[in-house]
């Protein structure tokens, strides 16, 4: 099995997704185990003073001007954990929890944070037994960190609360540790703290979101291009020359796309047929400026992602000179905002998708095909049906794209008056692009059905093999009305899971 190996300078997006997606076992590096033997002198040190130090020997937040005796630390420590894994709602998903659980211990190694070796190697054992602990929708404000979501999964090393197994099967944590030979284990001075105080949950889903949407933003510029094809369009406005003179970087890669998919196709410039056009309309010829707009968003946010994996978060932080002090580097502010801003580009990009769709079934806009593409209009009612749904996805997406992080609420008595929502940017998020894939593939459906009614013209050879993968994975082609949900299923997972960039790039070579 892959296994990656956590250092003291963070790690990378292809290390989270192989641990959250690809269950890859964790490894700690002799550096990373070196680095937090010295920061736990450290904070030993300074737990044996008498001076009070915040996260050591003093309460948390709002409580933090109170002196804990050496006595009571365990319990705190102990305490803090328990009382704050007070999430509620659904579960989140498992490769959520694996990402968030692994993006914590990239910052524990980092020799910031002042916990013990074993607590570390604990949280990499956990994992790679894959035992995935229960975590719940609500519960984070997204400062102080994901503070419900890592409470939970710190329960766990406790050998407390309820655990997903390997197997699939949810149960007490106790007995999952046990069957996999794991000690529960007991937290000291400050330990508590720093398993709790990261932006993890909202890093790890914003890591996995441009994984997703670098595939979907490919999936879009082919669905673009055979949209384009089937209504007839222009590949002239694809030109390198108009892009160059208007140099944003992810245009320019959309419009290659595009014009490499529709290479050698037969449809496209018949401007000037029975039904001349100067120029098509702006869902069409402006495909490569939206798209690509939203690929130099995702450019900002992989960036921003950059800078977070790299990142120790923790409150306080062990420093290499042996001084402790608290900050305010937990508050997920630049995280939640690029997860918002990420939303506003998918909600336009499946707007103009959409657009294309309503546009290839109207008879009045399509150039020639049939209403609704419908194998005998009136008798038949076709695709009609699919765009209100591909419309209430948009809808719905709308809505997700107003942001979260403008919505700081205050909590803990005050004390943390102003929070970033990052963890509730991140959740929307994942809906967005789970509904952006079903609405590409209403338009991948449409459009493939649209180019094969275009009788006697051939279309591009690359869309051509669009076509028919997307039929032999079980999306059937033009016909008499059928039930329509398994198709669209169909082209759902041919979209998300990678295989109509994969079967077009067996035409044009690797996409942008």
């Amino acid at each position: 099995m892959h296994s990656v190996v956590v250092g003291t300078s963070g790690v990378t997006a292809s290390d989270v997704l192989a641990v959250a997606r690809g269950g890859a076992r964790v490894d700690l590096s002799a550096e990373a185990v070196a680095a937090l033997a010295a920061s736990r002198e450290i904070v030993d040190a300074l737990a044996a003073k008498p001076e009070p130090v915040y996260g050591v020997s003093t309460g948390f937040g709002a409580l933090a001007t109170r002196h804990i005796s050496p006595e009571l630390r365990t319990q705190l420590q102990r305490n803090i954990v328990r009382s704050h894994a007070a999430g509620m709602g659904p579960r989140v998903e498992r490769e959520v929890v694996r990402a968030l659980m692994f993006l914590r211990l990239k910052t524990v190694c980092s020799g910031h944070t002042g916990v013990r070796p074993e607590v570390a190697r604990t949280m990499a054992d956990v994992l790679n037994a894959g035992i995935t602990p229960v975590v719940h929708e609500y519960g984070s404000l997204g400062c102080s960190g994901d503070l419900a979501p890592l409470s939970h999964c710190a329960l766990a090393l406790m050998g407390e609360g309820e655990a997903e197994g390997p197997d699939g099967v949810v149960r007490p944590v106790g007995e999952l540790l046990a069957e996999h030979g794991i000690r529960p284990v007991v937290l000291r001075e400050k330990e508590g703290l720093a398993l709790l105080n990261g932006t993890d949950g909202m890093l790890g889903m914003l890591v996995m979101a441009l994984a997703d949407l670098d595939i979907l933003y490919k999936s879009a510029d082919v669905t673009a291009a055979l949209s384009l094809e089937a209504l007839l369009g222009t590949d002239r406005v694809l030109a390198p020359e108009l892009h160059a003179i208007r140099p944003h970087p992810g245009q320019a890669a959309s419009a290659a796309n595009m014009l490499a998919v529709l290479k050698g196709s037969g449809l496209t410039g018949h401007h000037q047929d029975d039904a001349p056009r100067v120029q098509d309309a702006y869902s069409v010829r402006c495909a490569p400026q939206v798209a690509g707009a939203g690929r130099d968003t995702l450019a900002h946010a992989r960036l921003v992602a950059e800078r977070e994996l790299a990142s120790a978060v923790d409150n306080p932080v062990v420093l290499p000179d042996g001084r402790v002090e608290s900050n305010g580097n937990f508050h997920g502010a630049p995280v939640a905002y690029v997860l918002d801003f990420l939303a506003i580009a998918v909600a336009d990009l499946a707007s103009i998708a959409e657009r294309r769709t309503d546009r290839l079934l109207d008879k009045n806009r399509s150039h020639g095909l049939p209403p609704f593409l419908a194998d005998d209009a009136g008798v038949d009612s076709g695709l009609m049906i699919a765009q209100y749904t591909q419309a209430a996805l948009v809808s719905e997406l709308k809505r997700l794209a107003v942001p979260a992080s403008a919505d700081s609420i205050p909590s803990s008595a005050m004390q943390e008056d102003h929070v970033s929502m990052g963890w509730s940017a991140a959740r929307k998020l994942r809906t967005a692009v789970d509904n952006l894939t079903r609405v590409v593939a209403v338009e991948l459906y449409t459009a493939t059905r649209a180019v094969e009614l275009r009788e006697g013209l051939t279309p591009a050879p690359a869309t051509r093999a669009a076509v028919e993968a997307l039929r032999a994975a079980g999306a059937a082609g033009p016909g008499p009305d059928r039930h329509l949900a398994p198709d669209l299923a169909a082209a759902d997972a041919f979209v998300r899971d990678g295989r109509l960039v994969a079967a077009v790039e067996t035409v044009t070579g690797p996409l942008n």
